[in-house]
């Protein structure tokens, strides 16, 4: 498979992704919609990597999935105690929010 496979795949589940985002209400899907924009940049730096043949965009993609993880922990952590308070996790409840 050339690099342009790879790259219209990254593009395809950033775009995937993006809408996601932009579409949901829930806040579960919208991490998981990040998480697939995530994916979709790993797949794209991996693939760079793999054709210059150099390790840069392989260690890239490895920070990204640390990041990603500390930020599914601590965004699950949130997400659980908001739903203890509220009841729901629908993104139409934090305009009730206070500050």
């Amino acid at each position: 498979m050339s690099i342009n496979a790879y790259l219209i795949l990254s593009a395809v589940l950033f775009i995937i992704g993006v809408v996601g985002v932009i579409r949901r209400k829930n806040l579960l899907m919208l991490f998981f919609s990040t998480e697939i924009m995530l994916n979709a940049v790993n797949v794209g730096f991996a693939a760079i990597s793999r054709f210059h043949g150099d390790l840069t965009g392989q260690m890239f993609a490895f920070f990204i999935v640390a990041i990603a993880a500390s930020e599914v922990a601590v965004g699950l952590g949130l997400l659980i105690l908001w739903y203890k308070k509220r009841g729901s996790i629908n993104l139409d409840t934090l305009q009730s929010m206070k500050g």
